[in-house]
Formats: C-alpha cells, sequence, structure tokens
C-alpha cells in the first residue's frame, strides 16, 4: 500500500490550494481522511470521505473552506483549500481508514504553509 501526497507548498492569507494523493497497492475503494498536524501540535483530523465520495465530512475548523473528493478512476484522493489561514499550516497526510475507523496505512505528508 502506497498514498502519495503532493500539492503543498508556500501560500497568502485567503489563497487556494489543491492537494492530491495518489494511492496504490489496494483497491481503492476504502473510505478515505485528510489529517494534518501543525507544528508543536497533535495530529487533528480534517476530513472524511466515504467509498463513492458522495458522502463527506469535515472539523469544524476547516467546514465551508476545504473540500475533499475522490476519483476512483484514477485512484487519487483531493483535498481543495481555499480561504486559508495561518492557522492551516501543517503537514497534510491522506490515510486509509479501516472499518472501525481508524487509519492503517499514512502517505509521508505535505507541507502547507499560509504565511504573508
Amino acid at each position: 500500500v502506497q498514498l502519495q501526497a503532493s500539492g503543498g507548498g508556500l501560500v497568502q492569507p485567503g489563497g487556494s490550494l489543491r492537494l492530491s494523493c495518489a494511492a496504490s497497492g489496494f483497491t481503492f475503494s476504502d473510505w478515505m481522511y485528510w489529517i494534518r498536524q501543525a507544528p508543536g501540535k497533535g495530529f487533528e483530523w480534517v476530513s472524511a470521505v466515504n467509498s463513492d465520495g458522495r458522502s463527506t465530512y469535515y472539523a469544524d475548523s476547516v467546514k465551508g473552506r476545504f473540500t475533499i473528493s475522490r476519483d476512483n478512476n484514477k485512484n487519487t484522493l483531493y483535498l481543495q483549500m481555499s480561504s486559508l489561514k495561518p492557522e492551516d499550516t501543517a503537514l497534510y497526510y491522506c490515510a486509509r481508514v479501516i472499518p472501525d475507523g481508524s487509519v492503517d496505512y499514512w502517505g509521508q505528508g505535505t507541507q502547507v504553509t499560509v504565511s504573508s
């Protein structure tokens, strides 16, 4: 199983980024999460999407600003982030969800830095 996150970078407050997560080594039909870790802080669940992409869930901190989606034909998970704030600065990971809601595989993470 491999999860390769990309698309991070440096962006000004109010800007946008789209993260991608390329999945391989398994049937891309599991629920997926985006999780982040800000500098010096613990992990924070950001968003979830079900197997067909029709059901999505968000942390209150990103609701209305971030959109999770997936393309099962391309085995790729996305996170469209807009109206970015400095507090969104973190290492963003994609992760595969197992039936009990925990995760078993993580990607290597992609850094998002929101700063003027």
